[in-house]
C-alpha cells in the first residue's frame, strides 16, 4: 500500500497546499519498511506555511487524510519530531 499512499497523497498534492498550506509532507514507519500489518496506522510528516501551524488546520488535516485512507493516521508536524529520533526517522522519511 506504500506505493497506493504515495500516489493519492501526489495526486491531492495541490489540494493538501492550498486547503491546508502543507509545505512538506512525507511517509514513515511500517509502510515505508514493508513491516505494516492491518491495523497499522499511517505515519506521515508534515510541514506547513507560516500561519497554518494551528491546532485545527492540524486536526483537519489529520481527519481528512485518515478519511481518505480509511485508516488511523499519525501526523507529526517536523518540527515537533524529538531531536533524538529525527535522524532515524528522516532516513526512512519517503516524501511525496
Amino acid at each position: 500500500m506504500n506505493n497506493d499512499i504515495q500516489v493519492i497523497l501526489q495526486e491531492r498534492k495541490n489540494y493538501l497546499v492550498e486547503k491546508f498550506g502543507v509545505t512538506e509532507i512525507a511517509i514513515f514507519g511500517s509502510y515505508t519498511r514493508g513491516e505494516q500489518r492491518k491495523d497499522s496506522d499511517i505515519d506521515i510528516i508534515v510541514d506547513f506555511k507560516e500561519g497554518y501551524k494551528t491546532f485545527d488546520n492540524y486536526m483537519n488535516l489529520k481527519f481528512y487524510l485518515e478519511e481518505l485512507f480509511g485508516k488511523k493516521v499519525d501526523l507529526v508536524i517536523k518540527s515537533a519530531i524529538n531531536p533524538r529520533l529525527k535522524p532515524f526517522i528522516m532516513e526512512e522519511a519517503v516524501y511525496v
